[in-house]
């Protein structure tokens, strides 16, 4: 009988992490001629005010705003703030090289995305075609394709629940049956050990503490420019909620490279080891 693929999952944050700042801080706020400081600083004073969730507080505001401006808050004009979106060196590049890296080994890799961020604005980046899902916050919209209301929050907490979706093979979110009943880790398609999460900060400690205790690896990553780690980095580490943290370099043969290369052969030697096991003795 010929053994499955082994499956595994590359889940990474976007702000921060394969972009150096939050997406809706270059084309959307250039649109609105707003100040990205001010903007988040309203969208901080209102979730305070209203004891409100600040991912909530960010997608009204987003809202209000092109409402102020005049702007029709349609899913394409969304995707077109993404398309200039800037991302780390070496990103555009990166996952079909860590794909190649992974079929040689014979692992089925696929990245996916888990953000607080904005999905619409991620589907117009360049690289958007990479992922095999997109998790991330969204809106509904009306009849005339106009934005409405928030139809997807993730916060620091929420994120978590799409490792498990992955986890399980269960990726429409619109399922909370099976997402909650129980199937026995040797039926789940990608093994918790066969999970990277890639991340940059405080909404990642939850999805980052969930991998890297469960077998899997957590990688903090910090901006290149950067001589040093950040405190933040250093801090993860230390509180054993990541494996390491690297600079957001993605090119060929840096640092971050090697080490997921090295993830991705730790995996093909377990798996090989737990084949070998299984055979019984004649």
């Amino acid at each position: 009988m010929k053994s499955k693929v082994p499956q595994m999952a590359i889940c990474y944050d976007f702000d921060g992490t394969l972009s150096p700042g939050s997406m809706q801080e270059y084309d959307f706020m250039r649109a609105l001629g707003e100040d990205p400081t001010e903007f988040w600083h309203k969208s901080h004073l209102q979730a305070k005010n209203q004891q409100a969730d600040n991912i909530a507080s960010y997608m009204q505001l987003m809202l209000a705003e092109c409402k102020k401006k005049g702007i029709a808050p349609t899913r394409q004009k969304f995707r077109s703030f993404g398309k200039r979106i800037p991302l780390y060196n070496g990103v555009s590049t990166w996952f079909e090289r860590t794909r190649r890296y992974a079929q040689k080994k014979g692992i089925q890799l696929n990245h996916y995305i888990i953000s607080s961020g904005l999905k619409e604005m991620i589907e117009g980046t360049t690289v958007a075609k990479n992922f095999k899902n997109i998790f991330a916050c969204s809106f509904m919209y009306d009849k005339k394709g106009i934005a409405i209301w928030p139809a997807i929050m993730l916060n620091y907490t929420s994120k978590t629940q799409f490792l498990f979706r992955i986890n399980k093979g269960c990726e429409d979110i619109t399922d909370n049956t099976y997402i909650n009943q129980y199937v026995p880790h040797q039926n789940r398609p990608v093994p918790f050990q066969n999970m990277i999460y890639i991340g940059d900060g405080e909404t990642d400690i939850p999805c980052m503490k969930m991998v890297h205790q469960n077998g899997g690896h957590s990688v903090a990553v910090y901006n290149p420019t950067n001589k040093q780690p950040s405190k933040v980095s250093l801090d993860l580490i230390r509180d054993r909620r990541v494996n390491i943290a690297l600079p957001a370099d993605y090119r060929a043969k840096k640092t971050l490279e090697k080490y997921i290369f090295a993830v991705i052969d730790k995996v093909a030697a377990d798996t090989q080891i737990e084949r070998y096991e299984k055979i019984k003795e004649k």
